[in-house]
């Protein structure tokens, strides 16, 4: 979500105030794309060439079920622009393979520049501030666009593996709560907190601990990341 002083976002309307697709430049600028007709590309449009002081919010949801389903935000302000003819190509380059799939027809986009000011994470390994130079030098974990499937496929398929990693109670869910290059991080969950469908309901107070597992070593590709959790198994005796 793009919040920008003065601007209103109309709620109920689709993409509005949110880019579709992000993207990093080499320089840690981020490239947004946005509806055309959305406030923060009117904005944009009004301003020319003046800055426009925006928060960029980023909400990081687990892709399985799992009590506490948010596992992170972080926030990037900054100024933004609109991205001028110059620019045009190689912005929508970086665009493309953040989203290869494409976007939908029949929707104007308009492309965003957000220079970054400052940022400050707040998610599962603790909360910190991070410096622009920090931002611009960070580079994507490679098992990031894999993810979410990796971790439905070891919940639905894996479930007894995940489950064998450490010694629970029979009375307790374990489901695996996020994945990169170092390691597995897995959530237990108290089985009274739950509803009669097995997912949370958020309300009884359930009591949840998180686990992390170790890779014995930093994988770089899922074909790396199948040998690592074979390792994990084994070592588990799952």
């Amino acid at each position: 979500m793009l919040t920008i002083p003065g601007i209103e976002t109309g709620a109920g309307d689709p993409g509005a105030g949110s880019p579709e697709v992000r993207a990093v430049t080499p320089d840690g600028d981020v490239i947004l794309l946005v509806p055309a007709d959305s406030p923060a590309a009117q904005a944009a449009a009004y301003a020319q060439d003046d800055d426009l002081t925006t928060v960029m919010e980023i909400t990081d949801v687990a892709p399985v079920a799992v009590p506490h389903r948010i596992r992170g935000r972080a926030w990037v302000a900054g100024w933004l622009t609109a991205v001028r003819n110059a620019q045009r190509a190689e912005c929508a380059r970086l665009l493309g393979e953040a989203n290869p799939s494409g976007m939908p027809a029949g929707t104007a986009w308009l492309m965003l520049r957000l220079e970054v000011g400052e940022a400050f994470v707040d998610d599962l390994w603790g909360a910190e501030h991070v410096e622009p130079d920090d931002f611009a030098d960070a580079a994507p974990d490679p098992l990031v666009r894999h993810e979410a499937e990796l971790l439905q496929h070891l919940a639905s398929a894996h479930g007894e593996q995940v489950r064998g990693l450490c010694a629970c109670r029979a009375d307790e869910r374990v489901v695996p709560l996020a994945l990169d290059r170092y390691g597995l991080r897995v959530r237990f969950c108290e089985a009274d907190g739950e509803g009669e469908d097995g997912v949370s309901d958020g309300v009884r107070g359930e009591r949840c601990m998180d686990a992390r597992f170790e890779f014995p070593r930093t994988v770089e590709s899922v074909a790396e990341l199948r040998h690592a959790m074979h390792a994990l198994f084994t070592a588990s005796g799952s």
